[in-house]
């Protein structure tokens, strides 16, 4: 992991009681057909999932599905270089793409009571917890801002976010809280 990276500061982001900050962490794109797929399930001891908007756990570690041939994986901070590196070279043979995007985003998490109402007042998606159940994730916009948004727990969303859009997105649920009170 470079220098740039370890130095990298979270973004000031305004907080409500609903929304925190989480934890850096690694985040690698992977693309590629079924055996990358299965490779990648093998080699990182995660399900990573084939079904549309799902997201397999491991520990610390995370799949995500983003499209038929796309996922985003997440770990801890410090597994980024292992996990690209055991990727790499379980999948050398076959066309993918491994890309690092873990100084891009940023992630945090909704949760509570008030979590789905906070998100529709900017998602366009129903997140009812019966047409979006835990586990389910997907790429989509809240407030102008495109996320992937992913299901944790009954009343708990993990937002990820590009990091430059991280502050806007706090201040945008910040506000979504006020009119809910």
């Amino acid at each position: 992991m470079s220098d740039l990276v370890r130095a990298r500061r979270e973004p000031l982001t305004p907080m409500t009681p609903d929304l925190r900050p989480l934890p850096p962490a690694a985040r690698h794109i992977l693309r590629g057909g079924p055996r990358v797929r299965l490779i990648a399930e093998n080699t990182l001891r995660v399900p990573v999932p084939a079904s549309a908007c799902r997201a397999g756990v491991q520990g610390e570690r995370a799949a995500l599905w983003l499209g038929p041939d796309e996922w985003l994986l997440i770990s801890s901070e410090p597994a980024g270089d292992e996990t690209a590196a055991a990727l790499g070279a379980a999948l050398a043979q076959l066309p993918h793409s491994l890309v690092d995007v873990s100084h891009r985003q940023v992630a945090l998490e909704l949760s509570g009571p008030r979590a789905e109402a906070l998100l529709a007042a900017g998602c366009p998606l129903d997140v009812h917890i019966n047409a979006f159940p835990v586990g389910m994730c997907t790429r989509t916009v809240l407030g102008k801002t495109e996320v992937v948004l992913w299901r944790t727990a009954a009343q708990v969303f993990r937002i990820e976010v590009w990091r430059s859009f991280a502050g806007y997105l706090a201040a945008f649920i910040e506000e979504a809280a006020r009119g809910i009170d």
